[in-house]
């Protein structure tokens, strides 16, 4: 007995494989879908976060750059200081003299004073002439060291006292020409500093006091007001 081929077995079994190759493609694009997608989110979370890091190195260098600025402003007054007091301890080297160095700052501006515990160590160095001369050198030398003008004021020895008391001398007696009857009476030359204490002495008097001339004749005229 001849037996003949199934043909519909066949057939269903090729249809069958049909079906399941073209799920099988179904699901692979779908598969390849998700993982577009996926790579997509992956790559937005990448670039929000290196923009993120970004920002933050930003944000962490602009810090450092102000926190650098503040601190050369802060470093600039601290070198005007350290610069005068290293001049200065070089110039008591020179002398032979033992001194303590003292910095302050007030109102923006450097106030260097000497000190020594034996009273007549600095005598020579506390005259008033002496003491004018060194603090314009010391302004140099923080001058040459910075390039910036510098107003420091050198005490030694407690000469600025003294001096504070001879201006008020200088003050006592012009003021007596006036009350003599003088219109005005006019003061040695001094610096900016001391015109400075001058004007402050005459306003407590009730007159009044204005700088004349230019330069190292620059000097204070007392009035009446």
């Amino acid at each position: 007995m001849t037996h003949s081929p199934d043909t519909t077995v066949a057939d269903t079994t090729v249809a069958d494989t049909n079906s399941i190759n073209a799920d099988t493609s179904e699901a692979s694009e779908t598969v390849a879908a998700e993982n577009a997608d996926a790579q997509e989110n992956l790559d937005d979370n990448e670039n929000a976060e290196s923009l993120g890091n970004a920002e933050s190195l930003g944000n962490a260098e602009s810090l450092r750059n102000a926190e650098s600025l503040g601190n050369a402003d802060a470093a600039t007054s601290l070198d005007e200081g350290d610069i005068a007091a290293d001049y200065l301890e070089e110039l008591l080297d020179l002398a032979d003299l033992d001194g303590d160095i003292e910095i302050a700052t007030r109102a923006g501006r450097v106030y260097l004073s000497i000190e020594a515990e034996e009273p007549d160590a600095l005598r020579t160095l506390s005259k008033p002439d002496t003491v004018s001369a060194l603090q314009e050198l010391t302004r140099l030398a923080v001058h040459a060291r910075t390039g910036e003008f510098s107003r420091l004021i050198l005490d030694i020895a407690g000469s600025r006292d003294a001096r504070a008391d001879e201006l008020q001398r200088l003050v006592d007696r012009a003021v007596e020409r006036i009350d003599a009857g003088a219109s005005s009476a006019a003061l040695p030359p001094m610096s900016s500093y001391e015109r400075k204490l001058v004007h402050d002495l005459v306003g407590e008097r009730g007159l009044v006091s204005e700088s004349e001339g230019e330069g190292a004749q620059r000097h204070t005229v007392i009035r009446r007001g």
